[in-house]
């Protein structure tokens, strides 16, 4: 069966609407009217379609905007209140499976503004007394007075980014920068081998390198936040090319008030409303901040993985949790699963940032013509991000364990250690006793008593694992 058609309903389960192409059969227990079912029969292409965020934003902006054109008078104020009834419905959820459009539709979104306008024309319809399909509130004339899809889309897609910014990302990066910082300092005392290139390195306290972890979670933080300056820009008001032809010249500015009352946050009209329809700049912007932050999970979920490698032939210095089995045919094998899938949503995002960056920069002229494709990406990658920093968190980084013996261990025979050497001995005999070390399998410090290059006490001063961690010459006075 072909997507969007319903083959199977009798007569009797359609009812007749019409739009300026002429009538459509549409499902009778259907709130969305004639141009939705065009766009769902039109659009029978991934079976994706907008989530939650998104619907309520749609909701929010057709709230906000009859609240403001109530104000001004142009819109009867017993038709306003029903409108503001229905889209505080559609806002809460309860008419999510009334949004059945594609993702991939017209350029402008108008398939999912006309949804909104009319799911929320029909229900006010029935706030009033009146039938569905009878538009005693339009969905043009009434929810849509003002607007047009060019600027309502785009505010949607600016009010559904940064409430999942604010709402989703940032809370949960909070918890995984919490359970990071928790890390640090339970693993502050335990010294390790330090690695370079994959090789052996300095000695490093397993703490610091779990508090570089917390600082470039509290880092992508800050990136995420500043998406607030640009995604506080709504293009409503600017109507179909950005000149607000059709609008009351202090509509924009009500509804972005009405906008951040209903949400908590920061919205104002755009600076520039051509900038705001034709360009999405801001998406790109922020989609960025998303990125980084994908690529700083994914870089702290590689270097955990390494470091609990094993548990006998790998670097073993964490102990991981025991999530779940590791394979169908290994007995006992446990696999990092969670750090795994922190890996995949970081490719999926980039993926996504593709898609993004690519799409801003396209459009013709005045409009901007792939606004649902950003809307979906971005908002799946806020998404994405906001889950798995949270359960990467509680389920893989909160349990995680050192193994202090062999952390110890390791660190005594490693190379590394003739690098404090240096400023005592030179380079040059600090190189032979390292590869001596390595090549007699002994300690460096084995080499550099028996080579009398420094006697035992000035050995367990310089070579004292715990001091190199820290700035400064070893042995100083």
């Amino acid at each position: 069966m072909v997507v969007g058609k319903f083959p199977s309903m009798a007569d009797d389960d359609y009812r007749t609407e019409e739009d300026s192409l002429g009538e459509m059969q549409v499902p009778a227990d259907a709130y969305w009217g004639a141009q939705t079912q065009r766009a769902v029969e039109n659009f029978p292409i991934s079976g994706l379609t907008f989530g939650r965020r998104f619907i309520r934003a749609l909701g929010v902006v057709k709230k906000s905007a009859a609240r403001a054109n109530r104000d001004l008078g142009l819109i009867p104020e017993e038709k306003a209140d029903a409108i503001v009834e229905a889209a505080d419905e559609v806002i809460a959820g309860e008419h999510d499976d009334q949004f059945p459009v594609d993702v991939f539709q017209t350029g402008s979104g108008t398939s999912s503004n006309m949804n909104a306008n009319e799911v929320i024309a029909n229900r006010a319809t029935e706030i009033v007394g009146g039938e569905i399909g009878t538009r005693e509130v339009h969905p043009n004339d009434h929810v849509n007075f003002g607007q047009s899809s060019n600027d309502v889309i785009p505010t949607a897609m600016h009010v559904a980014a940064l409430e999942a910014v604010e709402k989703d990302l940032l809370p949960a990066l909070e918890i995984l920068e919490s359970a990071l910082a928790e890390k640090e300092a339970e693993f502050d005392g335990i010294v390790k081998t330090g690695r370079t290139h994959l090789q052996d390195a300095t000695p490093v306290r397993l703490g610091q390198e779990f508090g570089g972890y917390r600082a470039q979670v509290e880092k992508g933080i800050v990136r995420a936040e500043s998406t607030r300056e640009h995604l506080g820009e709504l293009a409503l008001g600017g109507t179909a090319v950005g000149t607000g032809l059709n609008t009351h010249e202090e509509f924009a500015e009500r509804a972005a008030e009405y906008i951040s009352e209903e949400t908590g946050l920061a919205f104002r009209e755009a600076d520039n409303h051509f900038e705001a329809q034709a360009a999405h700049d801001a998406m790109s912007e922020a989609h960025g901040a998303l990125r980084v932050v994908a690529g700083s999970l994914n870089k702290i979920a590689n270097d955990l993985r390494l470091l609990a490698s094993g548990p006998r032939n790998g670097l073993g210095e964490l102990e991981q949790p025991e999530n779940q089995p590791g394979s169908s045919i290994m007995p006992g094998k446990i696999n990092p699963v969670v750090a795994e899938s922190v890996n995949q949503v970081h490719k999926q995002v980039v993926g996504n940032d593709a898609a993004v960056s690519t799409g801003t920069a396209e459009g013709q002229i005045d409009l901007n013509l792939y606004k649902p494709v950003l809307a979906y990406n971005f908002l799946q990658s806020a998404n994405m991000l906001s889950n798995a920093s949270e359960v990467f968190a509680e389920r893989f980084v909160d349990p995680l364990e050192a193994n202090a013996e062999h952390c110890e261990r390791q660190v005594e025979q490693s190379m590394a250690l003739a690098t404090a050497l240096n400023p005592h001995i030179g380079y040059d005999k600090a190189s032979t006793a390292a590869k001596t070390a390595l090549k007699e399998g002994k300690t460096v410090r084995e080499v550099v008593i028996e080579n009398g290059y420094l006697s035992e006490d000035e050995v367990d001063e310089v070579l004292d694992p715990a001091k190199m961690t820290s700035p400064g010459i070893l042995g100083e006075d």
